[in-house]
C-alpha cells in the first residue's frame, strides 16, 4: 500500500513506513550529553522488521554488515497503517509485550485517519471517522500500562488542502478523542501529534493547527517524518511553535524529531533517487534539550519512497547508501536503572539475586534475553550490562533448545549455530562503561532460548 503525498511535500508507505521529502542540512550523527524532557530509557528494536529479516536472510551479502551494524541495530517504530480492528488488539499486545519483557520504550506510528493523504498516493485508512474510533479504541486496549511513544497521524494536521470546514473540525475532534482515548487505555502513553516540518506551514500556523486537534490532551508534537531537514533547523521550529503553544496557555509540551534521513546533504525529495541521502542521529531519548524528549526513526532507513521501487519495500541498496560511511552508533545507553553498586528500593536486599538477571559479581558483566517466538522461528534481543567497573570486552554464552537453530547474528561474534553458544563483542561495543549497557541479537529457527545468559567480562 502506498502511503503520503501533497502539495510541499511527497511522500509513500506501507503499514511499516511512510515517507517525503524536503530540503536536507548535513548533521553529525551524535547524542546529547544529558538527558532532557520527560522520556528517559533504552528505545525498543523491532526483532522482526523488514532489514532485521533482510539480514537475517543475506548474511554473505556484501552489504550486510553496514546495514546489520549501523540500521539493524537500531530502534525504528512499528507503523499502524491498516484498518484492522478485529486484530489490531492483539497485534499491539503482542508488541507492546515484548518490548515490556525487554523493558525498552517502543515507538508505534498511528496511520489510519479517515481521507488519508486527501486520497492521495497514501489514501487509505478508516473508511470514516465512527469506524476510526473503534479501531483507536481497540489499539489503545492493547498499550498495556508501561511507557510508550506513539507518533499519532502523520500528515493529519500539515495537510488539510482537501477538506472543508466542516471535514477540518470533524477531523480535529477526531484526533482529540483518539488522543484521549490511547491516554485512558494507558496513562503513560506519551502522545504526540503532526507538526509537519521546518519548510511546511508556519510555527504559528502549526501551533493553531495543534491547539484545535487537541495537543492540549497530548504530550507535545513530531517533525519532520520520513523528511530530510536538518535536526538543527527542526529543534529551531520545534522551539517556535512551543514559543506560539505558551502564547495560548499550552505550556509544557515537548518535539520529537524524525532524524532517520536527515544527516546528508540536500537532494531532490524522492530518497530512492540520492545517493547524497544519510542516517541521521541515532534514536535516543538522551536529546541534551529540554524542548526535544527524543530523536526517533520513525521512517525505517532502506524503505523505498515509490518513485524508483514499491512504495514501503526494504530496498538494501537505500539501506546501504544512507549507512555507508557514517559512524557506527553508541556503544552503551543510559542505565534506566539504578547504579548495580546501589540496591534499587524495591527490590530484594542485595544478597538476593534480581529476579530477572544474574548479579555481576566476579565476571563484570551480566546479559538478560528477551525473546520474539512465532510459528517456526524466533529473534531474540540481549542486553549486556557491565557490574560497577568499566569493561573493555564481553562474552555471552547461551544454550539454545533441542531443534533450534542460529540462522543469522548482529552486533556480535557467534562460536556457533545450536546447542550452547557464546557470543562475542565485535569491535565497536565491547567496551562498556560501569553500570551501563550494550546489545546484540540474534534469529533463529525452532524454539528461542529461555531468558537466562551467562556473560564474562575479557
Amino acid at each position: 500500500m502506498a502511503i503520503l503525498s501533497s502539495l510541499r511535500r511527497r511522500s509513500v508507505a506501507t503499514s511499516l513506513a511512510a515517507v517525503a521529502g524536503a530540503t536536507a542540512v548535513g548533521v553529525c550523527l551524535t547524542v546529547g550529553s544529558a538527558s532532557a524532557g520527560t522520556l528517559s530509557g533504552s528505545l525498543y528494536r523491532d526483532p522482526s522488521s523488514a532489514v532485521v529479516r533482510w539480514v537475517a536472510a543475506n548474511p554473505g551479502d556484501s552489504r550486510t554488515a553496514v546495514i546489520r551494524d549501523k540500521i539493524a541495530s537500531q530502534p525504528q517504530a512499528r507503523w499502524f497503517a491498516n484498518f484492522n480492528p478485529s486484530t489490531v488488539q492483539s497485534e499491539v499486545s503482542g508488541y507492546i509485550g515484548a518490548a515490556n519483557a525487554a523493558q525498552q520504550i517502543p515507538v508505534l506510528a498511528v496511520y489510519e485517519i479517515t481521507n488519508r493523504d486527501c486520497g492521495g498516493a497514501s489514501a487509505g485508512g478508516a473508511p470514516d471517522l465512527n469506524q476510526y474510533q473503534t479501531w483507536v479504541s481497540n489499539f489503545a486496549r492493547g498499550l498495556g500500562n508501561q511507557t510508550v511513544i506513539i507518533i499519532l497521524e502523520t500528515d493529519s494536521l500539515a495537510l488539510l488542502t482537501c477538506l472543508s470546514s466542516a471535514e477540518i473540525n470533524a477531523r480535529n475532534q477526531a484526533i482529540s478523542t483518539a488522543t484521549r482515548t490511547i491516554k485512558s487505555g494507558n496513562p503513560n502513553a506519551k502522545v504526540y501529534l503532526d507538526a509537519g516540518h521546518s519548510t511546511w506551514n508556519s510555527a504559528g500556523e502549526t501551533a493553531n493547527r495543534l491547539r484545535a486537534a487537541g495537543v492540549q490532551y497530548a504530550d507535545g508534537f513530531f517533525s519532520n517524518v520520513s523528511n530530510y531537514n536538518s535536526t538543527a533547523n527542526e529543534a529551531n521550529f520545534g522551539r517556535a511553535v512551543i514559543s506560539s503553544l505558551n502564547g495560548m496557555g499550552l505550556s509544557g509540551k515537548r518535539q520529537v524529531i524524525d532524524t532517520s534521513r536527515n544527516g546528508g546533504a540536500s537532494g531532490d525529495w524522492c530518497g530512492d533517487d540520492n545517493s547524497d541521502r544519510r542516517i541521521g542521529q541515532y534514536p535516543t531519548t538522551n536529546t541534551g534539550d529540554s524542548n526535544i524528549d527524543a530523536y526517533l526513526w520513525v521512517k525505517p532507513p532502506g524503505e523505498a519512497d515509490g518513485c524508483r521501487y514499491t512504495a514501503g519495500s526494504f530496498q538494501p541498496d537505500l539501506a546501504y547508501s544512507l549507512a555507508n560511511g557514517v559512524p557506527n552508533p553508541p556503544t552503551t545507553a543510559p542505565p534506566t536503572t539504578a547504579p548495580p553498586t546501589t540496591a534499587p528500593p524495591t527490590t530484594a536486599p542485595p544478597t538476593t539475586a534480581p529476579p530477572t538477571t544474574p548479579p555481576p559479581t566476579g565476571n563484570g558483566c551480566s546479559a538478560s534475553v528477551a525473546v520474539n517466538q512465532w510459528s517456526g522461528g524466533f529473534t531474540a534481543s540481549v542486553t549486556v550490562t557491565a557490574g560497577s567497573a568499566a569493561i573493555n570486552g564481553w562474552t555471552t554464552t547461551i544454550t539454545l533448545p533441542s531443534g533450534a537453530a542460529v540462522t543469522g547474528v548482529w552486533s556480535a561474534q557467534a562460536s556457533g549455530t545450536s546447542g550452547t553458544i557464546r557470543y562475542t563483542h565485535v569491535s565497536y561495543n565491547g567496551s562498556v562503561g560501569a553500570g551501563q549497557s550494550t546489545s546484540f541479537g540474534f534469529q533463529g529457527t525452532g524454539t528461542g532460548p529461555g531468558a537466562s545468559a551467562i556473560c564474562a567480562a575479557s
